[in-house]
């Protein structure tokens, strides 16, 4: 079985999911996946098929370097009682999206401070 068969799943859903600039290159028996998602959840699910085929993450036979480029439509400012589900909420998508776009100020995201402002992802 060919790297590219291997990894067919994986580069059928680059392309469902619209991953940009994707280019698929075998070179010294590695397969090299590179391109850009529209958000951190479609990242995520590359990841999700990576894992089906390579549980272990051990075979060492891919590169998978995919990055994002979610536009940020707002700025919230993190009042008393919220939390990134209620915040995501309000904008129709999900926490993990918000706490993929700000990874830069968020380390845990069950601990979020009134005051910060937080980017909120469009998808």
């Amino acid at each position: 079985m060919g790297l590219e068969e291997k990894y067919r799943d994986l580069t059928s859903l680059a392309t469902d999911l619209g991953i940009t600039d994707l280019q698929v290159r075998e070179q010294n028996s590695v397969l090299y996946i590179d391109g850009t998602a529209k958000s951190a959840a479609d990242k995520n699910k590359l990841w999700e098929v990576y894992g089906r085929i390579d549980p272990d993450f051990r075979a060492a036979d891919a590169v998978v370097n995919i990055a994002v480029t979610e536009g940020v439509s707002r700025e919230y400012t993190v009042e008393n009682g919220d939390s990134l589900s209620k915040i995501a909420k309000a904008y129709g998508i999900s926490w993990q999206d918000i706490f993929e776009a700000n990874k830069d100020i968020i380390s845990n995201p069950d601990l979020i401070q009134p005051g910060w402002k937080l980017k909120i992802p469009t998808l």
